[in-house]
């Protein structure tokens, strides 16, 4: 990778981490994932070859190790690496309080479904396998239906039907879904409005606000 020329610290740094995608890599890290698909996931579309690449590099660098368990290839953060968790966290913050245009490139119903099944709390779901289905209008046709299911303390997420019975289903836009779990819109407001429908038996209905939550960054406060 090309450098700066400059003994500055920041500038060192930089050379490793403004690449394209690679602290989003060390965000995906940072959120547990270990395999390469796992990766994927949360970088969507992010190239299967430049995320080898971006591996490779991070890995000469010392921010992360590979290793083999179990015949799988698994990556995680150095020491050098987890220092990086106050950056990412301190970027999340200030994107989340200055930054609040999105355009419509910015919404990718892969990602948004992958960051709702990692981070949602699991705690307050019912001990009995409870799935919640998802039609999001705006979305590309393949992409607009989702299956969110959660089942012996573990969540999945899936594109297509598993054919369990639906608790839930919930019926909204993209875009909508997003600022909802951003935290831009509350949940409440959002089924005043009408921008999200959620059908199911009464008690369900109120409880599905407090099963999906909001995203770990949505309690950032916004300028007035």
């Amino acid at each position: 990778m090309s450098g700066y020329g400059q003994f500055c610290p920041v500038a060192k740094a930089m050379e490793v981490l403004d690449e394209r995608w690679t602290l989003l890599v060390v965000r995906e890290l940072l959120l547990g994932s270990r395999h390469f698909n796992d990766l994927r996931r949360g970088v969507p579309k992010m190239s299967p070859t430049l995320l080898s690449k971006r591996l490779k590099s991070l890995t000469r660098v010392g921010v992360i190790e590979r290793a083999e368990i179990g015949g799988r290839t698994t990556y995680s953060l150095t020491a050098c690496g987890r220092e990086l968790a106050g950056v990412v966290e301190a970027l999340g913050t200030w994107g989340m309080r200055w930054i609040h245009q999105l355009g419509d490139d910015d919404l990718d119903p892969h990602l948004l479904m992958w960051d709702m099944r990692r981070t949602i709390p699991i705690d307050v779901w019912p001990r009995a396998r409870t799935t919640v289905a998802f039609q999001l209008d705006g979305a590309p046709p393949k992409a607009s239906r989702w299956w969110l299911v959660v089942a012996d303390g573990e969540a999945d997420v899936c594109d297509f039907d598993p054919g369990f019975e639906v608790a839930a289903t919930i019926t909204t836009s993209l875009r909508t879904l997003t600022r909802i779990w951003r935290g831009d819109l509350a949940w409440l407001r959002a089924q005043l409005d009408g921008s999200v429908a959620v059908s199911g038996s009464s008690d369900v209905r109120r409880a599905v606000p407090s099963w999906i939550g909001q995203s770990a960054l949505s309690a950032v406060p916004r300028p007035a």
